[in-house]
Parts: C-alpha cells; structure tokens; sequence
C-alpha cells in the first residue's frame, strides 16, 4: 500500500470521504483547507485521510476512511500511523482527532494508536447535521475529542 497526497487537479475520493462525513458541503469544506491523503494498493484507492492545520503546531487528522470491502486488514491503523509520521515531519507538536461518540471501533483505534480522550464536544452532530447519524444502534450526538502529543 502506498499513500500519497493527492495532486491538485485529481478529484477527491468523496465516496470514501462521505463514509466517514455524510456531509458532503462539510467535506467540501474542510478539503479547502486542508492536505488530502489517498492510499493506493495495485492502483486502487482504498482509503484516505485529510490533515488540517488548526493552530501552531497543531494539526487535526480528518475524516479517515477505507473503503468497505477492504475493512478488517489493519489499512486503518496504517493511515493513522501514516498520518502521525507525516505530523511529525511537518514539525507538528500535537496531533488531534475527533470522532462521534456512537462510532466505538474509531475511538478503540485511536486509543490504539496512542491519543487520549481530550474533551467532548456535547451535541456536535445534532446541531452540524440535519440527519440523525446511527452507528452500532447508538444516536451519534457526541463528538469525542483525542490527542497526542507528538
């Protein structure tokens, strides 16, 4: 698996990056602000992530996602491991993560991965979203906030 920013006149995969944003004006958004990373097996992309600064030496990794037929073969864990090592060359200090309180395998990866719940941002996807977002039979309302330092 190879991972690469994507250049500037490829599309972003958005059928991924809605996987993980149902919001596709969210996810337009951000990827105006933000530095898109596709990861390619025989030429296929199986997942992405996006990196966003948001203060000095802070940088948010965003809407992580793989495509479902490849769930289960550790791509996950790679992209987040991918995205902390491109953090730490772009001479970041902190790294944080921000997932909905209903999603339980992303909060276990990343507790994996090494960050720590910082905070929670109460309500987030019920006044973001205009849809109720289910995951695993649970109303996700929460943002759960991690970080690490780096």
């Amino acid at each position: 698996m190879e991972v690469r920013i994507l250049k500037k006149h490829e599309q972003a995969p958005m059928n991924l990056l809605l996987l993980a944003d149902p919001s596709r004006k969210i996810v337009e958004e951000y990827l105006t602000r933000g530095a898109c990373y596709v990861a390619e097996t025989n030429g296929d992309t199986v997942g992405v992530y996006v990196l966003l600064p948001t203060r000095p030496e802070t940088i948010e990794l965003i809407n992580i996602a793989v495509a479902e037929e490849q769930h289960g073969k550790g791509i996950g864990k790679q992209l987040v491991i991918d995205a902390i090592k491109k953090a730490k060359d772009k001479g970041c200090k902190t790294m944080e993560v921000g997932t909905g309180n209903s999603s339980i395998g992303q909060l276990a990866l990343y507790q994996k991965c090494g960050f720590r719940i910082s905070g929670i941002d109460k309500d987030f996807f019920t006044r973001h979203y205009a849809e109720e977002i289910f995951e695993n039979g649970i109303q996700c309302k929460d943002m759960i906030r991690l970080s690490q330092d780096l």
